[in-house]
């Protein structure tokens, strides 16, 4: 089995801790894992899950133990039908409810079925809501022998401090620049020559996605870039005065909720960094962020994260994307002088 940290090479630390601790058998009973949208969270995960669960653990050039890829464990696992990994995710609410953590209490004090221990990973951690979260506390605080539990985090959305408390973190980092593109690009070779898409456009689907490559990935074969330039655009005339605030909401509505936050949020990062005389990740939307960055107080960046925030948090109970991206557009106009603001 390849070595996770060959393919994506900025995963190499988080790797080899994994593979250190195995080798020397103090492998933590549970980790919280973090790291930006797309980074490879899930990669590390599922590579972890293999290496954890293979009878015949093989050395890799640096001496540490990888996958073999060959055992009936490895078999099992490749096949997606191995009974001792169980993942655990937001449903259709957006949130990990209290019965899958039930379910995830009840799995971890089972005996294993066929390999030496059990895997459970709990995918977006961040969307653990109070119940769940309070009835994982119980797992965490008694762990069990042959059970590990790998919590992944999304940067910048929090854990209860008692979770975070009674695990090992670990950061995943966002690769450089060419490290991105290098895998990028290696990924969408093996795309049927008419759904390729540009080097152009993978470079800006890397810029939007702030580096994280799988994120790139999404963005590049999808309809991403398309959507949030029509946005862009629209935020830049409503801005401006030209456009009511009903008509550039629904260019944000057609991202959907999510991919609407998610690019709100950037933008008011790139407006604190501008604040703080740093530079915009979105260099396309630079120039309007810095003239906003100038005749406003840091602060003002952040009002704007918070609102993010809310709407995020209101995301579980069906709210209006339209209505929230008309809050949201009405909040950073007021960032405007006034006589450019729409009457």
């Amino acid at each position: 089995m390849t070595d996770i940290a060959l393919e994506m090479p900025w995963l190499q630390k988080p790797w080899q801790f994994i593979q250190q601790r195995l080798a020397e058998n103090r492998l933590p009973h549970a980790l919280l894992v973090n790291g930006e949208c797309g980074v490879g969270k899930r990669a590390w995960a599922d590579a972890v899950s293999g290496l954890l669960l293979c009878t015949n653990p093989l050395k890799a050039e640096s001496g540490s133990p990888v996958a073999c890829g060959q055992c009936r464990q490895c078999e099992l696992f490749a096949a997606s039908s191995h009974p001792d990994v169980q993942v655990f995710s937001p449903e259709k609410s957006r949130m990990i409810k209290i019965e899958q953590i039930r379910s995830l209490s009840a799995y971890a004090v089972s005996s294993p079925q066929v390999a030496s221990r059990k895997i459970a990973v709990i995918d977006r951690a961040d969307q653990l809501n109070i119940n769940s979260a309070n009835a994982l506390l119980k797992t965490l605080e008694e762990p069990v022998e042959d059970f590990v539990l790998l919590l992944l985090q999304e940067s910048g959305r929090p854990v209860l401090p008692t979770i975070r408390s009674r695990c090992q973190v670990l950061s995943i980092p966002v690769p450089t620049v060419e490290q991105a593109n290098q895998w990028l690009v290696s990924k969408v070779a093996h795309l049927e020559a008419d759904k390729q898409p540009s080097a152009e456009l993978m470079a800006k689907s890397l810029m939007l996605a702030g580096n994280a490559p799988r994120l790139a990935l999404e963005y590049a074969t999808g309809e991403f870039p398309a959507l949030r330039d029509e946005a862009f655009d629209k935020f830049r005339q409503f801005m401006k005065g030209q456009i009511a605030v009903s008509e550039a909401a629904k260019a944000f509505k057609a991202l959907g909720l999510e991919d609407m936050l998610w690019l709100f949020e950037g933008w008011a990062a790139d407006l604190a960094r501008l604040c703080a005389r740093g530079q915009a990740n979105d260099s396309e939307a630079g120039e309007m962020l810095g003239f906003l960055a100038g005749i406003n107080p840091a602060w003002r960046a952040h009002e704007l994260l918070d609102i993010v925030r809310e709407s995020r948090a209101a995301g579980i109970y069906n709210v209006s994307p339209e209505l929230e991206a008309s809050r949201l557009l009405i909040a950073w106009r007021d960032l405007m002088p006034k006589k450019r603001r729409a009457s």
